[in-house]
């Protein structure tokens, strides 16, 4: 089985390396087709994200393959061969097919259970299949690739569980909240972490965004973005009033909300429940806020808490994840297994149907009386006579496909049926 993949990625290179083996994308269809008209590569499939640039492809020789694919990517990216192979890495064979597999199912990336790479995978084999530079292996192999994915998703719980601040404090407001749609989510000062996390409530279902920046102008452009209202900073303590969700990430060497604070807007809120996210560093809301009932706060460490705890779940369903992979990569392996048998099949069942044929016609000539319905007669029980004769060896051919001995088998069923030689 000459399947191969060589590559870098996050674990084996650092980004300035990745960066310099990286393939433009407007670039990859025609690295593609260079690489199919090198002499040991037959099909071919490029992967190249921020993470990792990787070659799959099926080669005439796996060992002259390898040194190929390594060679191209070091012209193509004038990369001296001995810096390439410091971080470079070549799987063969059944190591490369439950690569992909991880891969696919993101139990190879930087973040365990992460979904774009599956994405990423379909982009680069729909790129390739168009430009016709896979064939029936790599079709086959990256289409199971897809269907392993999707069963790790469904028979795991590796996806779910927030490994990242934004997603945490996503799940959080859940767990607080029941249902999160329609309610009003506040951010007070403006950073990416803060954004994010905000763009994430947005799209489960937070129905108002009221910005509140220092600088209002800031507060305008974001909330803009946001398709929100921007809140001049002096005002923001009335407007928790009516807000649900509080993000707070000011660079305020002080509380800006304290519990005095607090204990009015919860009356004024008729006790209806109020949860804060402070990534401020140092923190923005006084920690004893978090006494008072119906107000639920969580700090930076809180959230990185419960990502650490998540990771620790998503590498327990990883374990769950490897096995179903492992049965997975042995299916496939004895699917392309069994293509070895499949030509020897059939050109035994050739071989016997010509000589049925060649025999039932020299009797045909000798008969000439026989009617048609005889003639029909005489070729079905022919044909009988030859499956019935053809059924054990194809289906103990078929059985041999997980042995050690398989080759053995094709070599001798050949040999005793002359295979190689002329069908006559």
């Amino acid at each position: 089985m000459n399947i191969i993949v060589v590559g870098i990625n996050h674990k084996t290179a650092p980004v300035y390396i990745r960066e310099r083996v990286a393939f433009p994308k407007d670039k990859i269809g025609e690295s593609l087709e260079c690489l199919c008209r090198l002499h040991e590569i037959e099909e071919d499939v490029i992967l190249s994200t921020c993470n990792r640039v990787e070659i799959y492809a099926r080669t005439r020789d796996i060992a002259n393959g390898i040194a190929e694919i390594k060679r191209f990517i070091c012209d193509y990216h004038n990369i001296p061969y001995e810096e390439l192979e410091r971080y470079c890495y070549a799987y063969s064979k059944e190591e490369a097919v439950q690569h992909l597999f991880k891969v696919s199912s993101s139990l190879d990336s930087m973040v365990i259970g992460e979904p774009q790479i599956l994405g990423q995978v379909k982009e680069a084999y729909v790129l390739a299949k168009s430009l016709r530079v896979t064939g029936v292996i790599l079709n086959q192999l990256f289409e199971k690739a897809f269907s392993v994915a999707k069963k790790v998703r469904s028979k795991t719980r590796i996806a779910e569980n927030a490994v990242s601040i934004s997603f945490a404090a996503v799940e959080l407001a859940k767990k607080i909240f029941g249902d999160i749609t329609g309610k009003t989510v506040m951010l007070i000062g403006i950073g990416e972490m803060s954004e994010l996390a905000a763009r994430h409530l947005i799209s489960n279902g937070v129905r108002t965004i009221l910005v509140s920046n220092r600088t209002f102008d800031r507060a305008v452009d974001m909330a803009k973005e946001l398709k929100g209202s921007a809140i001049r900073f002096e005002n923001f303590e009335e407007e928790l009033i009516r807000t649900d969700i509080v993000i707070s990430s000011t660079a305020a060497p002080h509380f800006i909300i304290k519990k005095k604070t607090m204990e009015k807007i919860i009356h004024l809120r008729k006790n209806r429940p109020i949860f804060f996210i402070d990534i401020a560093v140092p923190r923005d809301i006084d920690p004893a806020v978090n006494e008072i009932e119906n107000v639920y706060l969580y700090n930076i460490d809180d959230l990185q808490n419960v990502i650490t705890t998540n990771i620790m779940e998503r590498e327990k369903e990883g374990v769950r994840a490897e096995e179903i992979i492992k049965k997975e990569t042995l299916q496939f392996i004895n699917w392309f297994n069994s293509l070895e048998m499949v030509p020897t099949i059939t050109l035994l069942r050739e071989k016997i149907e010509n000589i049925r044929i060649t025999e039932m016609e020299k009797t045909f000539s000798k008969w000439k009386d026989l009617s048609e319905e005889e003639r029909i007669a005489i070729d079905n029980l022919t044909s009988a006579i030859a499956n019935k004769i053809l059924h054990n060896p194809t289906v103990n051919l078929k059985n041999q496909v997980k042995s050690k001995d398989k080759q053995w088998y094709v070599e001798v069923i050949r040999y005793l049926f002359n295979l190689d030689g002329n069908l006559d």
